[in-house]
C-alpha cells in the first residue's frame, strides 16, 4: 500500500470512529460535520476531502455498528438445511437485529447515499478486512450488495431450483418480503405504529412467513 493510501485509509478511520462516537453517545440524528471533526481533532473543511456528504460518513459508521448482525446471521443461516429455510432464518436475524437498532439498518440500507452505495461497501471492507475474517465465504458476496433485492433473490432461486417453490414466484417473494419490512421499519421510526420493537419483530417474520407461505 502506498504512502498515500496508508494516510488517506488513517485519515478515513479517523473520522469514521468519531462519528460512531457521536451515534453511540447521542444518537445517530446528532451527527453533524462539525462534531466529528471536533472529535477527530481536525476541522470541518478536511472532512471533505476524504468524504462527499455527511450521509457517507453516517453509512461508514453504521456499517461499524452492523458487527453483531454480521456475526449472528452465518449463525443462522448454518441452522438451515435447504434454501428455503436458510432464507427465513436470514430474516429472522435480520429482523432481530434491524429492529434492535432500527436507525442503524435505515442508514445502511434505505437511506439515500447517491449513486454509488455498492462502491462504498466495497470501500468500507477494504479498509475494514478484518471484519470479514470470521464471515464464512459463501456469505461473503451479500456482505458486498446494498441492495435488498439482489441478497434476498439469490436463496430464493436456490429454493426455486430445489423445487420448494415455484420459479414464477420468486421476484413477487422477494419484493413483498422487502416491502413489509421496510414499511414497518420505517413506521417504526417515524412513530406511525404503536408497536414495541419485539412486536414490529414478531409481526414482520409473521408477514415474511405468511408471504412466503411456509
Amino acid at each position: 500500500m502506498s504512502n498515500k493510501k496508508i494516510q488517506m485509509s488513517r485519515m478515513w478511520k479517523y473520522f469514521i470512529e468519531a462519528t460512531v462516537e457521536v451515534i453511540e453517545e447521542e444518537g445517530i440524528n446528532q451527527v453533524t460535520i462539525r462534531k466529528v471533526a471536533d472529535r477527530a481533532g481536525y476541522n470541518s473543511a478536511t472532512i471533505y476531502n476524504y468524504f462527499d456528504e455527511i450521509s457517507h460518513l453516517v453509512f461508514f459508521a453504521s456499517m461499524k455498528l452492523l458487527k453483531g448482525y454480521v456475526e449472528d446471521v452465518a449463525l443462522y443461516i448454518n441452522r438451515g438445511k435447504t434454501p428455503l429455510e436458510k432464507y427465513l432464518l436470514a430474516w429472522e436475524c435480520f429482523c432481530k437485529h434491524s429492529f434492535l437498532q432500527p436507525d442503524i439498518f435505515h442508514a445502511v440500507f434505505i437511506m439515500d447515499l447517491g449513486d454509488q452505495p455498492e462502491k462504498m461497501l466495497e470501500d468500507y471492507y477494504e479498509m475494514y478486512p478484518a471484519d470479514l475474517i470470521n464471515i464464512p465465504e459463501e456469505l461473503q458476496p451479500i456482505l458486498f450488495e446494498r441492495s435488498m433485492t439482489k441478497r434476498g433473490k439469490s436463496l430464493l432461486s436456490l429454493a426455486a431450483k430445489e423445487g420448494q417453490l415455484e420459479e414464477n414466484r420468486v421476484d413477487d417473494i422477494n419484493e413483498m418480503t422487502i416491502l413489509v419490512w421496510q414499511g414497518m421499519l420505517t413506521n417504526i421510526l417515524n412513530n406511525r405504529l404503536d408497536y414495541s420493537l419485539e412486536d414490529a419483530e414478531r409481526k414482520t417474520m409473521e408477514y415474511i412467513r405468511h408471504i412466503v407461505n411456509v
